[in-house]
Order: C-alpha cells, then sequence, then structure tokens
C-alpha cells in the first residue's frame, strides 16, 4: 500500500473534493485531537474530540510504542463516530524549515529544480533520508533586487512511514500531512496590515515554536517539553495522578494570590512553585528557537506573540512568558461549537484545512 507524503498539495494547494470532509488529525505526545470544521465564516471547529494518551506512546513526537498507539486510534474514532479520512500534523525535532531567497523565477517548474539544487546545503539531513517540500511565498524585495522567497521543509522519512503506518493499521486513510506549526497559523486569525510577523507558541507535550507573516510560516522549530512535563513534575513531587496534575495547574495558575487559591496551602504552594519554574525553561525554550530565527538572513522583526495550545488554559501562564522574554503575549485558540477542549483541538482544526478560510 503507497503511503502519503508530504507536498505542495499539502503545504496550500488545492482543496478537498466537495462533499468529502476531512478530519484534522494531531497526534502529540499528552493526547490525540480531531476536528472537523465549518468555514462558511471564518474557520470553526463542529465536531472535535480530544483523548489523552498515556506517557511513552510517543517521545519527543514520534511514535514509540505503535500498537498501543493503534489500539487508542481504533477506540477513539470508534467511540465519537468520526469520519475515517484524516490529515495529520507532525511536530518534532528532526524536522527541519528553513526560508531561502532564491533568483526570481515565476515557472513552477523552474523554482522546483532551484530548490532541488540549493535547499540541500541548508538542510542538515541526508536528502537520501528526508522528505522534502517547499511553498513559494512569491517574489520579494531584497537588498541584492527581487527573489523568489521558498519555505522548504524536510523531514525525516522513518519518522513520516511510522506515523502514516499506525493510521493505516487502526483504519484510517491519510489524505494528506502538514506541519503541526502550519496547521496552527491556519487556525488562528491575523491581523492584516501588520507588517511585522507574529511568533506563535504551542505548549502541549511538547513545544512548538513558529513566525509567521500573515498567513505564511516562515519558521518553526519544535522542542521537547512542555506543560506535560511541567504536570509530570508536579506529579512527582505531590505524589498525584497526572489527570489530577493537569487539573490543579489550571486551578491554581499564575494570576490570583496563593492566599485566595482554594486548595491545601503547601499543595497550591507546591503547583505555583512547578508552574514558576516551567515558565522559566519554557522562555529558556522560547528564547533559543526565537535567537536561531534571527540569524536568519531572512529574519522579519516580531513584535507580538501567541500563546496557543493546552497552555493557553493556565491563567497568567502568558503574561509570565511574555514577561520573561520582553514581549507582549496574548492567548489564542480555535473557534468551537463542539464541547471539546478549545485550546486542545486548534491544531486538529488547522489541519482539517488546507488553507486558511478567506
Amino acid at each position: 500500500m503507497s503511503r502519503p507524503t508530504l507536498s505542495r498539495k499539502t503545504l496550500g494547494g488545492r482543496r478537498s473534493a466537495k462533499g468529502k470532509s476531512v478530519v484534522g488529525l494531531e497526534i502529540e505526545p499528552s493526547h490525540i485531537a480531531a476536528a472537523e470544521v465549518d468555514t462558511s465564516h471564518g474557520l470553526e471547529a463542529r465536531r472535535a474530540a480530544v483523548a489523552m494518551l498515556r506517557p511513552g506512546v510517543l517521545r519527543d513526537g514520534e511514535v514509540t510504542d505503535a500498537e498501543a498507539l493503534t489500539a487508542n486510534l481504533k477506540t477513539f474514532f470508534a467511540e465519537h463516530d468520526l469520519g475515517t479520512r484524516v490529515r495529520l500534523g507532525v511536530a518534532n525535532q528532526r524536522i527541519v524549515v528553513r526560508t531561502l531567497d532564491l533568483p526570481p523565477l515565476e515557472d513552477p517548474r523552474q523554482l522546483a529544480a532551484a530548490v532541488s539544487m540549493q535547499a540541500p546545503d541548508h538542510i542538515p539531513m541526508p536528502m537520501d533520508d528526508a522528505v522534502m517540500d517547499f511553498r513559494s511565498l512569491g517574489i520579494v524585495g531584497t537588498p541584492s533586487g527581487p527573489r523568489s522567497r521558498v519555505v522548504v521543509v524536510a523531514v525525516r522519512r522513518d519518522m513520516v512511514a511510522k506515523l502514516v503506518g499506525v493510521a493505516q493499521d487502526a483504519g484510517l486513510k491519510v489524505v494528506g500531512i502538514d506541519l503541526s506549526a502550519f496547521a496552527t497559523i491556519r487556525a488562528l486569525p491575523f491581523e492584516t496590515g501588520d507588517d511585522q510577523a507574529v511568533l506563535y507558541v504551542t505548549v502541549g507535550g511538547l513545544t512548538n515554536v513558529a513566525v509567521a507573516s500573515g498567513p505564511n510560516c516562515l519558521f518553526t522549530r519544535t522542542a521537547s517539553g512542555g506543560l506535560e512535563s511541567m504536570a509530570g513534575t508536579l506529579a512527582e513531587r505531590a505524589s498525584l495522578t497526572m489527570d489530577h496534575a493537569r487539573m490543579w495547574l489550571g486551578h491554581v495558575g499564575l494570576e490570583c494570590p496563593l492566599e485566595e487559591v482554594e486548595g491545601e496551602p503547601e499543595l497550591v504552594a507546591n503547583v505555583r512553585a512547578t508552574l514558576s519554574d516551567g515558565v522559566h525553561q519554557l522562555a529558556d525554550t522560547v528564547r533559543n528557537s526565537a535567537n536561531f530565527y534571527r540569524m536568519q538572513e531572512t529574519a522579519e522583526p516580531v513584535n507580538r506573540a501567541i500563546l496557543t495550545g493546552p497552555a493557553a488554559s493556565v491563567p497568567g501562564l502568558a503574561a509570565a512568558l511574555g514577561a520573561q522574554l520582553g514581549l507582549p503575549f496574548t492567548t489564542a485558540v480555535v473557534a468551537n461549537a463542539s464541547d471539546a477542549d478549545p485550546a486542545r483541538i486548534t491544531v486538529a482544526a488547522g489541519l482539517a484545512v488546507e488553507e486558511r478560510p478567506a
């Protein structure tokens, strides 16, 4: 059976055939999320579901227990009566995204040839082991004159094959694969006329950092750790289950004075300390990625940031992260008409479409 790979169709080409809905499917270390969307007025999740994963099924965004994940997907799709045509999101540390300026080329075949020739010099992995694709951002003005700007994506072939294989073994038909960062940007509204790039930080079982100019992703980088790591630390410190640790993180947050938070004072203080330590680590992760982006020749100035993903539900976390980084942070999640947690379905909703609705 042939297995799909990244393609320009996936990265922003044709819409799916009318009447054939696609379920956006995010599989990340903390949870599975699936969404079907309505695009009649922007983008809104009309049906969505979330299921938590036990630790160890995925590690750093890659499948480590294929049998368990296959069983989870079968149960999940059966319980929620979801369609089986899916578009998968990928996010892990072995994905490489680079923005390149090439000679100004209008012909798509010539542009593809130029990418094939120059991209290997910028991709730190053997091309024989990679699935590579690109998306054109059009002709842009540069100090050296007009150039064709492209975003090049390279993913380890074995990682894609394993993820797709699990989905197919679960009875799903994979109709596309896309970067989770691209899906996040598609799912959230952006301000037209803003001439500076926006930093997107998606925090859940991983920390996914992206920079976008309008609807176009210019850079993305994934790091281990995130809200799930904070929950794991708290669970160990306070002898809690993971579910209870997640609940306490959201209950205590970083806004209210400790004496105003309901709960056993020692536990509340422990939760606050875990969150504070976690934000310091998260800020270091985001700072390192942002600095790496700024070193690129094509880097655009960033003037604001958006926090999304499960961490967006923790009161005060966005403000604390912004204070650490010296950048104004707001929170954002996908518009949602379902009963699912909108903070956990934003990426899945963005995966359900191939381009941002008008």
